[in-house]
């Protein structure tokens, strides 16, 4: 069922309000973290040995028993959530001096909430596009 126009209106509305004010709703790089390369290849690895545990569990599961099946289905299944969270877990880069707009930061307040202060950190990148 389509949206109304008033319904379409207030749709595009809050989107332009959440992408204006929630710094969670478009997560943007950091400049100075990476996936890295070397850790995508490790942790794909190490996803497919746990994938292939796992196999092995279910094939092997008449001769080693119903136990022996559980645990190496459960040592696959950390070694897939391992290599998942190698994969993905950002690096940080070598930093070669200054970065660009990298100035001296402004005061800032000690009760400036969490939430305040990514909200202000949103708006700056914003600014410098």
């Amino acid at each position: 069922m389509p949206l109304s126009e008033q319904e379409q209106r207030m749709l595009d509305e809050m989107e332009r309000h959440l992408l204006k004010h929630d710094a969670d709703v478009v997560s943007a790089p950091s400049g100075d973290r990476a996936l890295s390369y070397r850790n995508l290849v490790y942790g794909a690895l190490l996803l497919l040995a746990g994938v292939g545990g796992l196999v092995a569990a279910v094939v092997a599961s008449g001769g080693i028993g119903q136990i022996g099946s559980i645990v190496i289905g459960v040592i696959a299944f950390v070694a897939m959530l391992g290599g998942a969270i190698v994969a993905f877990t950002p690096v940080r880069r070598a930093s070669s001096g200054v970065r660009p707009g990298a100035g001296p930061r402004p005061d800032r307040q000690r009760d400036a909430s969490f939430m305040e202060r990514m909200n202000d950190r949103w708006d700056r990148r914003q600014d410098e596009r």
